[in-house]
């Protein structure tokens, strides 16, 4: 070969990877945990909880080490993952201020609100590729006209909202907060019709494993790509575990939350295998966000970093974070970039050669190049919101606090001027503020300034949709039988017949 020649076998040779995710596009699947904390499992350094599956993943695949969620809780983070696009944008915030703002932050049995159907999915974009698509698991998005049925997903399979948000007297529970009691038992839902209500949470985690097996198989059974998104209910409170799995982790039952959760993924991951289809298929694992402090024992860990749930510390947003493709991802890979559950919108759509929406404003960015090439994430800075504000942002290895708030109390906002700063590469647990007066941090506060006002400037591109999290109706809350005063009970497929029997452990 000549010099030209060479060159040109050298760029085809580079090119090869790329060519195969568009050629041939893989089935993908998101694994999500539900406040788990950045220090909760094995490859994060956990010391008694196992985490074996989740472990070789690491091991085998690419970890993200600044790996952040688009909110510090559940709704607003989930919106934004299935749309690649900050909450504020999304409209899953409150429009309220100080103190109400801290009573709408999820949606609710009685919320009115949801996604917008003005968001585009990622379900709905892959349907253009003739992805099928599931999401088994937690969906909180709003389920008044809304369930993922409506946003784009051709099956659900799984639970509206947060285990937390009904408690019915009568049903052997206990419960936190006395309001829990208005609302009917959680119900377990396929696609938009209540199969049980209230959900046994101790067989849960076994039949989400086996819908999601039968999913799979009938995806390669109509030789279709397809896109799973497992959203575990685990370990939001309140914790629960099938009999396999209890007393198994020196954790407690917190512990035995994560370790079947773990076991589940690597019996998924197993099938992948026997079917034949592991070498095409794109897995990611990842949490809503960080773990919930306030439950104490029944919480989870942040590991080094400073806050959790709620907060925007990075406890609140910092999430661990695994890539795994073998054949494709090299093993052994450490992730050291600004990346975000938003890029696991734009990635999917890069692997499933499918175009990102140009009509509106994308904060996710593609992570194949780094997948595939150990390339640099095109991101510099992040913003932490808190609902409707914008409480913190990071440029690089500065952050910057505005202003500060516990996560779950009704203290007022702290407000910093000037705001606080921290070098969260070299002070991950943000101990040490800087001196804001010295010239070299005042610089980067004015040039951390300019990019908030060049980010304001795009809060107002289409479609900007207004507040989704503060409408309430009480006769909404959802029920089997339209009969709230007979608690709402169905489930013919129910494990133990009519009885109805539930533990719940808070």
């Amino acid at each position: 070969l000549n010099k030209q020649e060479m060159k040109y076998l050298l760029f085809l040779i580079f090119l090869l990877p790329f060519c195969i995710s568009v050629s041939q596009p893989p089935n993908i699947i998101y694994f999500f945990a539900d406040d788990l904390g950045y220090g909760d499992v094995g490859f994060t350094g956990h010391p008694t909880i196992r985490t074996p599956n989740l472990d070789m993943m690491a091991s085998q695949g690419m970890r993200f080490n600044q790996f952040y969620s688009a909110a510090a809780i559940c709704s607003p983070s989930r919106g934004s993952l299935l749309t690649g696009r900050l909450p504020i944008r999304t409209g899953i915030y409150s429009a309220f201020d100080y103190p109400l703002d801290n009573i709408f932050r999820v949606f609710y049995p009685w919320s009115t609100g949801s996604l917008p159907e003005s968001e585009i999915t990622l379900p709905t974009l892959l349907k253009q590729k003739n992805y099928q698509s599931s999401i088994i698991g937690k969906w909180h998005l709003g389920h008044v006209n809304a369930l993922p049925t409506l946003r784009g997903f051709d099956h659900f399979y799984g639970l509206p909202y947060s285990q937390d948000e009904g408690c019915p007297p009568g049903y052997n529970m206990t419960c936190e907060h006395e309001w829990q009691h208005i609302w009917p038992g959680v119900p377990l839902y396929r696609n938009t019709t209540i199969i049980q209500q209230p959900v046994d949470l101790q067989t849960l985690v076994p039949r989400y494993t086996a819908e999601a097996k039968d999913f799979i198989r009938n995806s390669v059974s109509a030789e279709t790509p397809f896109f799973l998104y497992l959203a575990y209910d685990e370990v939001h409170v309140p914790l629960f575990a099938s009999k396999d799995y209890l007393g198994t982790s020196l954790r407690g039952l917190f512990g035995d939350a994560v370790q079947e959760m773990d076991g589940s993924i690597g019996e998924i991951l197993n099938y992948l295998v026997e079917l034949g289809i592991h070498e095409n298929t794109f897995s990611f694992f990842t949490s809503d966000n960080g773990p919930w402090k306030k439950q104490q024992i029944n919480g989870g860990s942040s590991g080094q970093f400073r806050g959790g749930k709620g907060t925007t510390f990075e406890g609140g947003f910092r999430e661990p974070a695994v890539a795994y493709w073998p054949g494709t991802v090299n093993p052994g890979q450490v992730n050291f970039d600004i990346t975000s559950s938003m890029d696991l919108f734009v990635t999917a759509l890069d692997l499933a050669n499918v175009s990102v929406p140009n009509d509106r404003v994308i904060d996710g960015v593609s992570l194949v190049p780094a997948l595939l090439n150990n390339s640099k994430v095109d991101r510099e800075c992040y913003f932490y919101y808190r609902s409707k504000f914008l409480q913190a942002v990071r440029c690089n290895e500065y952050k910057i606090n505005y202003f500060t708030r516990c996560g779950f109390c009704t203290d007022p906002p702290v407000w910093h001027d000037p705001p606080l700063m921290y070098n969260v590469d070299q002070d991950p647990k943000e101990y040490y503020n800087l001196n804001t007066t010295l010239p070299q941090y005042a610089k980067i506060i004015d040039d951390i300034t300019s990019v908030v006002a060049k980010h304001n400037s795009t809060l107002d591109s289409f479609p900007q949709n207004s507040a989704q999290l503060d409408g309430i109706n009480l006769l909404v809350a959802p029920c089997c039988n339209d009969d709230h005063k007979n608690r709402c009970q169905c489930g013919n497929d129910h494990p133990h017949g009519g009885e109805h029997i539930v533990t719940f452990v808070d």
